[in-house]
């Protein structure tokens, strides 16, 4: 089994060392005694644990820049979704190669995907080294032909020897409620359910989205999907903006996890009033996310806890909501309980998942405070060492083959735009 030892390395105000065993950290205090196969010296760095980007859409990143400012309803039917139809899997092999190497050079070592061509983000994903939770996009549009394809190509995917790492892990994720009947998404939910599998969805995105699901369904959202039964702790909800007391009680009584996102909310206009502490004091799991990066252009972490803590503070005219630590552990410990991973901590038993900050920077230049430094003056280039499931995929903010990564992702992307 291979070690790997970290040196020197400040954690919680103080140096310290940390012995990595195969996929789990064993020992950390300072001054370890130990060999290890691997030694990095970590002075003028602090380690954090690795980031859980529990929404995201990651082959989207050939649309980085394409459809900008345009609100949701038409930025979908008008510009993402006609060339969505278009896609190939190896279009999405390298869009999600690309969001890998983004991701790792930011710090994120996990994440939960929706989207097409599941099998090409597994092996993007496997060969990055990253930890990936993938949802084939499920739609029906209401037409019962449509449906019967989406549940036999889901199930086909959990029924199938799949060839990839324990990293890689299948989940279930009907689009919304605008785009999947009732039906659907009742089979969705048994499907998870069967074979323990977590369960994602838009949900509560925009003011349009709740006044027509009463309109077409007698219930706004979280309503529907209670009286529909999907409410568990299995459930991701992404966005979950729009959303009365009663709702937010119902969140919390089921153990739901939500995904904050608000990069993309601020951008396409869905809202800017995400009630943290309301759901947080419900019960509900409150993670963050920077979604797909056609909503929100990029998969910075570090940005997106700045971004999720100064919105809170402005529409509540409240200097102390959403601090930065809170901010951290919303990026991290969170979003690892809401996968499900014993991660998100440094501590002996958790996985190895961490990154190693580089304190020698102007963002930590004072450093009175590291975790308010990295959530209000840094962005995710402060991220210098990338450790996943016990192996390194970045050090020295070098990862092995990004120039080809980026060549081929652009030569995509312009090639996806010129079909019809």
């Amino acid at each position: 089994m291979s070690t790997l030892l970290i040196k020197n390395v400040l954690f919680n105000d103080a140096l310290t060392d940390v012995l990595v065993e195969g996929p789990y950290i064993r020992q950390v205090g300072f001054g370890l005694e130990c060999t290890a196969d691997k030694i990095i010296d970590g002075a003028g760095k602090a380690i954090i644990p690795g980031f859980v980007n529990t929404h995201t859409h990651t082959a989207m990143t050939l649309f980085r820049g394409f459809a900008d400012d345009m609100p949701l309803e038409e930025w979908l039917t008008l510009k993402i979704w006609p060339h969505e139809a278009h896609l190939t899997a190896e279009d999405v092999y390298w869009g999600s190669k690309l969001a890998c190497l983004e991701m790792i050079k930011t710090g994120t070592t996990s994440f939960l995907d929706m989207y097409f061509h599941l099998e090409a983000t597994a092996q993007a994903a496997e060969e990055m080294g990253l930890r990936a939770f993938l949802s084939s996009v499920c739609f029906d549009h209401f037409d019962p032909e449509i449906a019967e394809k989406t549940k036999q190509a889901n199930l086909r995917l959990f029924t199938a020897e799949k060839p990839y790492n324990s990293r890689i892990q299948y989940t279930v994720g009907p689009h919304a409620v605008y785009t999947v009947s009732g039906d659907t998404l009742q089979w969705a939910t048994r499907l998870a359910e069967e074979h323990d599998a977590l369960l994602t969805i838009h949900l509560a995105e925009t003011q349009t989205e709740v006044a027509n699901a009463v309109q077409n369904f007698g219930f706004t959202p979280v309503r529907y999907l209670h009286k529909l039964g999907l409410l568990s702790p299995r459930l991701v909800i992404a966005h979950c903006l729009w959303v009365d007391e009663e709702e937010i009680k119902m969140l919390g009584d089921y153990g739901v996890r939500i995904a904050h996102n608000p990069a993309s909310n601020m951008k396409l206009a869905s809202g800017y009033r995400f009630p943290y502490k309301e759901l947080q004091a419900a019960g509900a799991t409150v993670t963050l996310a920077t979604d797909g990066c056609s909503s929100s252009n990029n998969l910075d972490m570090v940005e997106a806890m700045k971004l999720a803590s100064l919105l809170g503070k402005a529409w509540r005219f409240d200097p102390e909501a959403m601090p930065a630590p809170e901010m951290l552990r919303m990026a991290t410990r969170n979003g690892a309980e809401a996968l499900r991973l014993n991660a998100g901590e440094i501590a002996p038993g958790f996985l190895a998942d961490f990154s190693l900050i580089d304190l020698k920077s102007s963002f930590f230049t004072p450093n009175f405070n590291t975790v308010s430094n990295l959530v209000y003056a840094a962005n995710g280039s402060c991220v210098d060492t990338v450790v996943c499931d016990g192996k390194i995929l970045m050090q020295d903010r070098k990862v092995p083959g990004e120039e080809e990564i980026l060549e081929n992702a652009a030569r995509r992307a312009y090639e996806l735009m010129k079909r019809k």
